[in-house]
């Protein structure tokens, strides 16, 4: 009987054991795979629903000044600087066009909050923005698995 006799005999007598550490093995990198998958999701999913929370703060915030007059803090433009930029920073984290959207929004906001209760131009132009924001991160969401 030579060695690779012996070894054949050995890997069929344990071919059995062999399999199921193999099967175990894969399991397990299955498994952490599919849990960061869906970890990332879950973040995703999270900062996306955050985004349009802020979204609906910042459109509230202009409709109550541009339609209602109101320079308190239910209508202050000042105050819905803060929804933009944690709208721009919440995207960071987001697919694209998620952060492309942000930045065209924040420019739009950064070019027109303080004509938004005289110009209507302006106030299209920010509210299109919005949108195109909630559009694409609504498509966000449908897309995640």
């Amino acid at each position: 009987m030579n060695h690779d006799d012996s070894i054949l005999r050995q890997l069929h007598r344990n071919a059995v054991a062999l399999i199921s550490l193999a099967v175990a093995v894969s399991s397990l990198g299955y498994t952490a795979w599919r849990y960061e998958e869906s970890e990332d999701n879950w973040n995703r999913r999270t900062a996306a629903f955050q985004v349009l929370v802020k979204l609906n703060e910042l459109q509230q915030i202009i409709f109550h000044h541009h339609y209602d007059g109101d320079t308190t803090d239910k209508g202050n433009p000042r105050a819905a600087w803060a929804q933009v930029l944690t709208v721009h920073d919440l995207s960071g984290v987001l697919d694209a066009p998620l952060p492309k959207e942000s930045a065209q929004l924040l420019q739009a906001w950064r070019d027109n909050w303080e004509h938004l209760d005289s110009s209507k131009t302006s106030l299209e132009r920010v509210l299109k923005e919005l949108d195109d924001m909630r559009e694409a991160t609504k498509a966000l969401l449908l897309d995640l698995r």
